[in-house]
């Protein structure tokens, strides 16, 4: 079986998969760099067990890691826990699938990386994938499935804690989802349409400019843990994929696997 971990900036996200890459249980932690490996152990053991999935079976593993402080706890877990050595996405040597078609490669994320394999995978191209996380990015993947490029906008709860700390009068709110009426009438609906709806234009904004830069139709693809907020608001996203991520670290690992990478 394979641990595939996925390290962004809010969480993390661990997942077992079997040989087929189809995923026996996954479980998300808080992303701190202070964490060490042997309390992921203890926590990550404990819920393999609550879904009977046997720790024993694990004999391989990946991480994507957007956070390099967390890299050595995670790389420990596996060696220690595991007895798994981990391909690490974005290190020398590890084949990531996907032509990087940028001025700066090495400075793409590596969840960006394997959204594109995964997304192209599965849907082919030319691609948009929103990924909604502590950033919301738009990756452009072609037709021939290299990665382009793309844009890095705020999250929406970036947007939120940056205006509870520049207005003083203003309340801390969260985003349940669509309101039902664009115009509050009161100071917490008010702030709440204006947060979704106008994520929503911001979305749909891009995705507008980049298909018209791009000059050729494109799907576009949702994934993150806030994409089932808005995909059902956002006209131009064709498909929702919660599970992009992971099943991009399960073929890069079965690529490297085969070149004996």
């Amino acid at each position: 079986m394979l641990l595939a971990i996925d390290a962004g900036n809010t969480n993390i996200l661990f997942a077992v998969q079997d040989s087929q890459g189809a995923v026996l249980g996954s479980w998300r932690a808080s992303t701190d760099p202070k964490r060490t490996a042997d309390e992921y152990a203890v926590w990550l053991t404990q819920l393999m067990k609550l879904e009977n999935v046997d720790p024993a079976g694990i004999d391989a593993a990946i991480i994507a890691s957007v956070v390099p402080a967390t890299m050595f706890a995670l790389k420990s877990l596996c060696r220690r826990y595991f007895k798994a050595e981990p391909l690490v996405v974005g290190e020398a040597g590890v084949d990531t699938g996907i032509e990087v078609r940028m001025a700066r490669p090495e400075q793409v994320g590596a969840d960006r990386l394997v959204n594109g394999l995964a997304a192209f995978d599965r849907f082919g191209g030319p691609l948009i994938v929103i990924d909604f996380g502590t950033a919301t990015t738009f990756d452009v993947i072609a037709s021939d499935g290299a990665y382009e490029g793309g844009v890095i906008a705020p999250g929406i709860n970036l947007s939120l804690e940056a205006l509870d700390s520049a207005a003083a009068k203003l309340p801390r709110i969260a985003i349940k989802g669509p309101p039902q009426r664009v115009i509050g009438d009161a100071t917490i609906p008010a702030m709440e349409s204006g947060a979704y709806w106008g994520y929503v234009g911001l979305i749909e904004g891009i995705v507008t400019r980049i298909q018209g830069e791009y000059g050729q139709p494109m799907k576009v693809i949702a994934t993150g843990g806030l994409a089932p907020l808005f995909a059902p608001a956002v006209a131009c996203i064709d498909e929702l994929d919660p599970d992009i991520t992971m099943r991009g670290l399960s073929l890069v690992h079965r690529l490297n696997a085969k070149s004996g990478g």
